[in-house]
């Protein structure tokens, strides 16, 4: 019983007190939704067999772990906001691979004001340009680079480029969108993925140099390569924003990976935060065919 117990146990604590060991604990915090759900089998093998020592540990850690994911399938409220509405869309284009006319048509759909674009390469950017992204949306911030490593913030509104975050060579773009006088702080995105060759750091350090919230309205949208149970993204949002997925009752929903990771399951890394001042009207995960990642899309009320 101890066997089976303890493993779930030691999940618990390392999940409740916010520990960031060094690899492999950091992709196998994202699984633990999954953990949760196995987590009753300790505890009713134990019960059955009448372990009661055994049982009330299984309990315990069963209790916490439910704790600590449940709240994200629970819509939230939200604050009093009536001003602008903002659409924002993120897509990750899997090195420029992302089809192009999929991509514009999804836009002619969800009519975003916003999207932000991840591993965003110069070849992709004349794809999506030459079959009418910019019509669209016509003002950018443009910071493609070769391989994973560009972003680019695509906007219904004039934008105003602001400096950058680079880490590890990734290059998150940053923007201002005025929206009926209202100016918001756009971020697309993208830290570098944690590894086993020492890159946790590098992307430990992307996320902690995200803007914190506080002093204006800011989304931040994008590829987190982090899910709500990794502690910078905690500290992240306890700094001032809302995951849109988490307000809605969504917080479960996978969007990544789709393509190429046959016997992986699926868990959300990428997000839409807002500020708390920024009501969350909508949320929706879509898909797009060249891409391992689903798309994002958030409906906000500015206030």
């Amino acid at each position: 019983m101890w066997i089976l117990v303890v493993p779930f146990a030691g999940w618990a604590v390392l999940r409740v007190a916010g520990v960031v060991p060094a690899w492999p604990w950091v992709p196998l915090v994202a699984f633990t939704p999954y953990v949760a759900i196995v987590s009753v089998v300790p505890l009713a093998l134990a019960a059955a067999r009448r372990r009661w020592a055994a049982a009330g540990v299984a309990a315990v850690s069963c209790l916490a772990l439910a704790g600590s994911v449940l709240p994200r399938q629970l819509p939230e409220a939200n604050p009093p906001a009536e001003g602008a509405r903002l659409r924002v869309l993120s897509v990750n284009l899997r090195v420029g691979q992302a089809e192009p006319e999929a991509l514009v048509a999804l836009v002619r759909r969800l009519r975003p004001d916003v999207l932000t674009l991840q591993e965003f390469t110069a070849g992709s950017r004349e794809r999506v340009d030459s079959v009418g992204l910019l019509r669209l949306l016509p003002h950018r911030v443009d910071r493609s680079a070769p391989g994973a490593s560009g972003s680019a913030v695509y906007a219904r509104y004039p934008v105003t480029e602001l400096p950058m975050i680079a880490y590890g060579n990734f290059r998150q773009t940053r923007a201002t969108v005025t929206v009926s006088g209202v100016a918001v702080e756009v971020v697309s995105v993208h830290p570098c993925a944690p590894r086993y060759d020492g890159r946790v750091a590098c992307w430990r350090e992307g996320l902690d140099a995200l803007p914190r919230g506080g002093g204006g309205l800011r989304v931040l949208a994008g590829d987190f390569n982090a899910t709500l149970d990794h502690p910078p993204m905690r500290t992240l949002l306890t700094s001032g924003y809302r995951d849109a997925a988490d307000v809605t009752g969504q917080g479960f929903t996978h969007t990544w990976p789709v393509v190429g990771w046959k016997y992986l399951p699926g868990v959300q890394i990428d997000h839409i935060l807002a500020s708390r001042e920024i009501a969350v009207t909508q949320f929706g995960i879509h898909d797009l065919p060249g891409t391992d990642h689903r798309p994002v899309f958030a409906s906000l009320r500015l206030p």
